[in-house]
């Protein structure tokens, strides 16, 4: 998705498209939990979905190596590719700031439209938002970029852990023997955002089952609640934090090979022998309290330091293939849906809502979070099978190309013609 409005055949890494590629592949393992089940059972899976057996473990597995750190690499791409678009857009029309603030301007416009007719989940608003924020440093050291990024996000987990601690406090005073009104009404209010009530996740279920407006309201609710509570405190300011990073990983040749392999591999040691220790041991604790929904909130918290290591040590991992030239063509694919990144992470989305809505197949809330990843499995087979091939005929995904002709407000070339498409299969 990041990058989807940039020059299409001229100055591409393979290495940061296969990065993308694998990471819309991996948003997908956590998505499909909201996209199927009631909203809450992404973060607690005793509200839906199966907290036994294999749910259990599907959810165990997914919370220390892919819940947030695939949004986190994506988050990063995105701050990369603000720069390398910007780089590319130097000398021509419209210049890089106009090529930028468009884009962001249809991006905005593309997510609405998402979270509210597709996916409550909706990442592209908060890209969207946080992208007005990160073009004027793009040309800062990288030094400053990351020194930037890491102390936004420093504040951030300062800030959460102290409303993680005032929520405790607030349900304590409302537990109290003699309680004051205003003080059970307070944790009442608050509480609905870390423990909703079993009733809201009966009437998602009854609204996605329903016909399209039953579902575009529940869908409306969930998307309003985001935008208006998590967007503004929790999820701009981490986009941007980590945008930062991403730019200067970009300028340090992260993303393109320009590290050492004993450089990627330090990286890979961080991230498997310190971060996924710490947030298994995280995880162990959230099961180990019964998934109480403050300790829940909490220990989520303090994964905001261990879930962009444990991203940049996966990518660490691909990019090394990349640069051994194994599984060539498995990594072929990835790079393929990587430029495709855009249309692959809507297209989940149309295909999720036929899959799971009332007014395609109703399987909403009737799998378990076990069983979804068959669906997982669909989907993974289907971007990578669709993408090399649409892309030897086309020069865009066909999101891609309305995104790029939207910001350069005329129809882009699309279909690839003689030796361009017999280059672009080959």
């Amino acid at each position: 998705m990041p990058g989807a409005a940039g020059g299409a055949e001229t100055g591409r890494h393979i290495s940061i498209d296969a990065v993308r590629g694998f990471a819309v592949l991996g948003i997908l393992l956590m998505n499909i939990v909201g996209m199927g089940l009631p909203a809450f059972a992404y973060m607690d899976p005793t509200y839906a979905g199966g907290s036994h057996g294999a749910d259990l473990w599907t959810w165990a597995v997914n919370n220390v190596l892919t819940d947030g750190k695939m949004r986190a690499l994506f988050t990063m791409l995105f701050g990369a590719s603000a720069v390398l678009i910007a780089e590319r857009a130097e000398g021509g029309k419209p210049g890089p700031m106009a090529t930028h603030y468009r884009r962001m301007f249809w991006l905005f416009v593309i997510g609405m439209l998402h979270a509210y007719f597709l996916w409550w989940g909706d990442i592209l608003v908060t890209y969207s938002l946080a992208g007005l924020v990160i073009y004027p440093f793009r040309k800062l050291s990288w030094q400053a970029q990351l020194g930037i990024g890491v102390a936004i996000l420093a504040v951030l987990l300062g800030v959460n852990l102290v409303v993680a601690n005032q929520l405790f406090a607030m349900h304590a005073a409302a537990m109290a023997p003699g309680a004051s009104p205003d003080a059970v009404k307070t944790w009442q209010e608050a509480s609905q955002l870390v423990a909703p009530s079993a009733q809201l996740g009966q009437m998602e279920i009854a609204g996605h089952r329903g016909g399209f407006m039953d579902a575009l309201r529940v869908r409306a609710m969930a998307s309003r609640l985001i935008q208006t509570y998590l967007m503004p405190t929790s999820e701009i300011p981490e986009a941007i934090g980590q945008m930062f990073v991403g730019m200067a990983l970009f300028r340090t040749g992260f993303f393109t090979l320009g590290w050492s392999n004993r450089a990627y591999a330090s990286m890979i040691a961080v991230g498997y022998l310190l971060a996924i220790p710490a947030t298994a041991i995280l995880t162990w604790m959230i099961w180990k309290s019964g998934f109480e929904p403050l300790t829940i909130n909490q220990l989520e918290d303090w994964q905001q330091v261990t879930r962009p290591l444990i991203g940049l040590a996966h990518a660490s991992v691909l990019l090394l293939i990349v640069r051994s030239g194994a599984a060539q063509a498995l990594v072929n694919r990835l790079a393929a849906a990587g430029r495709m990144a855009f249309s692959n992470y809507l297209g989940t989305s149309i295909i999720t809502a036929l899959l799971f809505d009332g007014y395609g197949l109703g399987l909403y809330g009737r799998l378990s979070r076990f069983q979804e990843l068959v669906v997982v499995a669909g989907v993974w087979v289907f971007i990578l099978t669709w993408s090399k091939p649409w892309l030897a005929r086309f020069y865009y995904g066909p999101f891609e190309w309305v995104w790029r002709s939207l910001v350069r407000w005329k129809p882009q070339p699309f279909v690839r013609r003689g030796a361009n498409a017999a280059a672009a299969a080959a």
